[in-house]
């Protein structure tokens, strides 16, 4: 096992959390959440479970710090594709902003968990500091988008959930399940072909049309 050196500083404490989100990750790409445990966290760091549990006490704690990081990323990259002032007409709008849901799948992946797992087994501080960013973001969009479209402010927030449901429900269906193959196979039912992109940009086109004034 690696020698484990406890973090002394905050500087230090967010390093030991970006390795374990590291491993999670990767974990996460290749095997159901269901498979992935505080065991196999340290294992693959080379800890002790004791040594893990000195910056989480859950594996849902860590799947929400995935989620914060990847709200963050998603968020980041539609602000910065749509900027005050940038004068894109809705169907340019939906193009790009699928692109970005494209390529950030892996936070609607980890949506599909958010509400009825991850969300269930964390502390109520982090749980907190999940929802204050969130809203935060939220209100970033509420800003930003009724400057480049004919939208009222109170309009965004229900654009964004339905956006980000739909995603999440297409996504799980685009994920390649080794045992929903192995199912279809037996009952002889070819999977579909499904373009995650190519539905988001018309979802989204659709939404832009029902939302905006």
């Amino acid at each position: 096992m690696a020698e484990f050196i406890r973090a002394r500083s905050a500087e230090q404490k967010e390093q030991r959390l970006d390795q374990i989100k590291d491993a999670v990750r990767r974990q996460f790409a290749t095997r159901p959440y269901h498979e992935i445990t505080l065991t196999t966290i340290a294992d693959e760091l080379g800890w002790s479970r004791a040594n893990l549990y000195k910056y989480v006490c859950t594996k849902e704690e860590v799947f929400l710090l995935l989620t914060a990081d990847e709200l963050d990323a998603y968020f980041d990259a539609l602000l910065a594709a749509l900027p005050e002032g940038c004068g894109l007409a809705p169907d340019v709008i939906a193009e790009v902003w699928a692109g970005i849901a494209n390529a950030h799948q892996e936070y609607f992946r980890l949506g599909d968990l958010l509400s009825t797992i991850i969300e269930t087994n964390v502390s109520v501080e982090r749980l907190a500091d999940f929802k204050g960013a969130y809203y935060g973001r939220v209100a970033d969009m509420r800003e930003r988008l009724p400057q480049i479209l004919d939208m009222a402010p109170e309009r965004v927030e229900p654009l964004l959930l339905a956006i980000y449901y739909h995603a999440v429900g297409f996504v799980s269906a685009c994920w390649k399940n080794p045992l929903v193959a192995e199912a279809l196979e037996a009952i002889g039912h070819e999977r579909p072909q499904l373009d995650f992109r190519a539905e988001m940009r018309d979802f989204i086109g659709m939404c832009l049309s029902h939302y905006a004034r």
